[in-house]
């Protein structure tokens, strides 16, 4: 079933619609840094494109777009992943990794492409599904872990298995010109959105990595000998970059038991 936005799970524990953030206070047509309350930890976008992390800053800024509750327009600079698809994008069959998807037009750097919109479940009932899988099943459950500064960490399931929209058809790729960002709107449930990591041409499939490290890291010792244990449960990737690591990326946390 399509929808293009986050659903309630079937065990109801999250709703993502529900609206509570109290939106700002602002009466001009869009927003500014240091006046509006939604842009209290800086600038989100500049021109549609996500601006990129300081260097020296050691976190990631989270993301707040304005919302249904704030005073500015509909036109605001700060409302960009809630205007949803603004490009052309197609799904096709590729030769190895099953459907994929492909934009029909170009994409600049930092742009908004789409979501990954699904069944937003709690931890219990995500588990519980990831463990029914069988080996012949693809695991679409996308685990979001938000590493606070004070040492908590923030996690989302959502699941596009039966509800979910066109942001199911990515493939993985060790060397992706997507990356993942959790964007809030309306509440603290973040929408997992997808933005252009490099200019990307017309035709070109649109990929990002699964394990959510941006051009994947090297493979220490240590994680390769747990690894090897766990590469009956992972399966190939054929992604063909020159990085490729050759096995899709593996989390083993909603396998284990609490």
């Amino acid at each position: 079933q399509y929808s293009p936005d986050n659903v309630a799970g079937a065990d109801g524990d999250i709703d993502p619609t529900e609206i509570t953030f109290p939106g700002c206070l602002c009466h001009s047509s869009s927003c500014v840094v240091h006046v509006c309350s939604c842009l209290c930890r800086g600038e989100n976008y500049n021109s549609l494109c996500l601006r990129p992390a300081e260097e020296e800053e050691e976190y990631t800024r989270p993301v707040f777009e304005c919302n249904a509750m704030c005073h500015c327009g509909e036109s605001c600079q700060n409302r960009v992943v809630q205007r949803g698809l603004q490009f052309r994008l197609e799904v096709f069959k590729t030769e190895k990794k099953g459907w994929g998807l492909r934009t029909l037009e170009f994409i600049a750097k930092g742009r908004f492409v789409c979501e990954y919109a699904g069944e937003v479940l709690g931890f219990t009932e995500a588990r519980r599904r990831v463990q029914a899988q069988t080996s012949k099943d693809s695991n679409y459950i996308m685990a979001v872990r938000e590493h606070l500064h004070n040492g908590q960490i923030m996690e989302t399931f959502v699941d596009p298995t039966y509800i979910g929209n066109i942001g199911r058809f990515l493939n993985h790729s060790c060397e992706p010109n997507l990356f993942m960002v959790p964007v809030r709107v309306d509440s603290m449930v973040p929408r997992l959105a997808l933005f252009a990591a490099t200019d990307i041409s017309a035709g070109e499939e649109l990929s990002y990595d699964y394990s959510g490290r941006f051009h994947n890291l090297p493979v220490i010792d240590r994680e390769q000998k747990s690894l090897e244990k766990e590469n009956r449960l992972r399966k190939p990737c054929y992604c063909g970059s020159r990085t490729c690591a050759s096995f899709l990326p593996w989390d083993s946390s909603l396998f284990s038991t609490p």
